[in-house]
């Protein structure tokens, strides 16, 4: 398939996988909650198709019973009664009013059950999204998983609400009709299982060969919705670099990877309808001829058929190839439908993130020089171990102590970044890790944060082997300023607020104060209640790197990791922003990582870090006097 640098080439296309699997399993999605919905369904479906039935059957009635009689009663000079007439077909109209009731009924049920479904579906899906660990988001584009919300999600609603519900009905059709044309006359019945023999080997042909693009289809948009995300994200950089007609050049790739896989879809789809209906013309010729010849011809004893039973049968053929029809029109539909369903159902497959942790953090007070747990919120922090094998449970302090004892590290097995790392932080440190970019700063701290594991080698906290640890706890434990800034679509109050759900209004008034941030904010038009749009661009990047300290700060937490917290600050700013974060870090472990080698030297240790090896450590003092690699950043000295 072609990439986003790719030419297009007509390589294999997928296909569903397991189309059977996958439908019984989105059956079974639905059935889980609206199993009595269904039910009354299909009991409308049947009562609407038996109405239509006897509608069609009446005709018969209608001719051979009432008209013919009264026509040859007004030729012989009688006069003819329309009263029998009359209630015959008031009756009829009741059978007709009884199945649009029904379909009223089916419809209304339907849009409920199909919304429903919907609604818990996405839910499913996002509840199932914030279980899974970053390393999904690393390696899956943004957009491919917006595309499954939307345009994976909508295949289905579409197949619910329309496509089962037209099979369904289609079957019932046809096999009541089918009964019926027995009864009505063999011989023609035969001529039009025959036609529609034909019809479904053409169905077979024509669906087979577009129903292997569906997918592909779906997977091209999701590849274009990711592109289309990045290039929307990233105008800035576009318009910076004048890369506009590179990117055009590079959607329309794309684009024309999605025309190729929806044309070749839908070309065969689209013309199934127009074929089988006009086979289905061929057989309503063909069975008004046969009618004809067994109505009119004398002598064909047992295989003579009245005028109303052909013009009923008739009808019949006509019921009889349009459901057919339907049904090979929605096929296409359903394969498309179950291509985003396998879509949706790999990210529910996914696996998610393993917590096999049994120690967590409480809030704690001493009572007779004896840690205890408490509901309030002491600012005194302690993890509490349940021993697995006695069911004892031991407290001690949470003090900020870390060690990574000989850690080797890869996002792939294959592919180590980091080698033999060893680092030990006592409470209250401030640990500063310095290098190029690349080195393996950023994945020191996503190690402390569980983010990913290790492959070998051990990280403790506080003396407690971190997988033993709760992420939630151990994530809890540690507040978090990163390089890059998320803020959300609501109030500054609310964002800042994020860092801890249940701080009150003055604890972020508090919070932003302590990052200076308290005096640009109520300069806004509404203060704290100023709406942030689209991840902060109503503010500059200063301004939305203090709002992230700030929640650092209102979350209170025991320990820091800060990220090249001030890198997009300027020197005015950050000399208010580094004096409040020294009184944030005060008390607290603290890991910095800095480009601006200015705001880590009063740091207790400094790890120079260099492709993933420790290559120097000590102050700042200490390694100015080793001329090392640090000197030389320091400096900006050539080795």
């Amino acid at each position: 398939m072609a990439g986003p640098h790719g030419k297009h080439n007509m390589q294999p296309r997928p296909k569903v996988k397991n189309p059977g699997k996958t439908f019984k399993r989105l059956l079974g999605l639905i059935l889980k909650n609206y199993k009595v919905h269904l039910i009354f369904v299909l009991l409308c479906i049947v009562v609407s198709v038996f109405s239509s039935i006897q509608g069609t059957m009446f005709t018969k009635t209608l001719i051979d019973g009432y008209i013919v009689p009264m026509v040859e009663t007004v030729q012989n000079g009688g006069t003819a009664d329309f009263t029998p007439l009359m209630f015959a077909i008031l009756r009829v109209a009741c059978f007709y009013l009884l199945g649009a009731a029904a379909t009223y009924a089916q419809s209304r049920i339907m849009v409920y059950v199909t919304q429903g479904t919907m609604r818990d579906l996405r839910c499913q899906i996002f509840e199932h999204m914030e279980t899974l660990p970053i390393k999904y988001f690393d390696t899956h584009p943004h957009g491919d998983i917006m595309s499954v919300y939307t345009n994976d999600v909508d295949t289905l609603r579409q197949m619910v609400s329309q496509s089962m519900i037209q099979v369904f009905s289609s079957v019932i059709t046809i096999v009541s009709v089918l009964v019926s044309m027995l009864v009505l006359s063999v011989p023609l019945t035969l001529v039009t299982l025959l036609m529609v023999f034909v019809m479904l080997m053409v169905t077979k042909t024509l669906a087979g060969k577009s129903g292997k693009f569906f997918l592909a289809q779906q997977t091209d948009l999701g590849k274009e919705n990711g592109y289309i995300e990045e290039m929307m994200a990233g105008q800035k950089v576009v318009k910076t670099f004048n890369h506009e007609q590179k990117s055009i050049e590079e959607f329309d790739e794309l684009n024309e990877q999605l025309f190729h896989s929806s044309y070749n879809a839908n070309m065969f789809a689209n013309i199934l309808m127009p074929v089988n209906a006009r086979l289905g013309d061929v057989s309503y010729v063909i069975c008004a001829i046969v009618g004809g010849i067994l109505s009119t011809v004398v002598g064909i004893g047992f295989l003579h058929i009245s005028l109303g039973t052909l013009v009923s049968f008739l009808s019949f053929n006509k019921s009889f190839s349009q459901p057919i029809n339907q049904v090979s029109q929605q096929f296409n539909s359903i394969i498309m439908a179950l291509a985003g369903a396998e879509r949706i159902f790999d990210l529910l497959d996914e696996e998610s993130e393993v917590d096999n942790g049994y120690v967590t953090l409480v809030n704690a007070e001493k009572k007779d020089g004896k840690l205890t747990e408490t509901d309030k919120r002491t600012g005194m922090w302690a993890w509490k171990h349940t021993h697995q094998a006695t069911g004892e449970v031991e407290y001690k302090p949470l003090e900020g102590a870390l060690v990574m004892d000989d850690v080797d590290f890869g996002y792939t097995d294959d592919k180590m970044v980091l080698h033999n790392i060893d680092i030990y932080a006592k409470p209250g440190q401030k640990i500063a890790f310095v290098g190029s970019t690349g080195a393996g700063k950023t994945t020191i701290t996503n190690l402390i944060n569980r983010f990913y594991d290790i492959q070998d080698g051990k990280i403790r906290y506080d003396g407690i082997n971190i997988n033993k640890i709760k992420k939630a706890d151990l994530r809890r434990s540690l507040g978090i300023v990163l390089q890059e800034t998320n803020l959300f679509s609501d109030t500054i109050m609310e964002n800042i607020r994020y860092g801890r759900l249940d701080a009150t209004d003055e604890e972020v008034i508090a919070a932003a104060k302590l990052a200076n941030a308290d005096s640009f904010i109520r300069q806004l038009p509404d203060g704290y209640q100023t709406k942030i749009k689209a991840d902060g661009g109503n503010l500059s990047q200063g301004q939305r790197q203090m709002l992230a300290i700030a929640r650092a700060a209102v979350a209170d937490p025991p320990a820091l990791i800060l990220d090249e917290a001030t890198s997009s600050i300027d020197t005015r700013t950050e000399k208010m922003v580094q004096e409040s974060m020294d009184k944030l870090m005060k008390g607290r472990t603290t890991f910095v990582i800095a480009h601006r080698l200015s705001t880590v030297k009063n740091s207790d240790c400094i790890i120079v870090l260099e492709h993933g090896r420790i290559i120097e450590r000590g102050t700042h003092d200490q390694l100015l006097e080793q001329k090392g690699k640090y000197y030389q950043l320091y400096t900006g000295m050539a080795s």
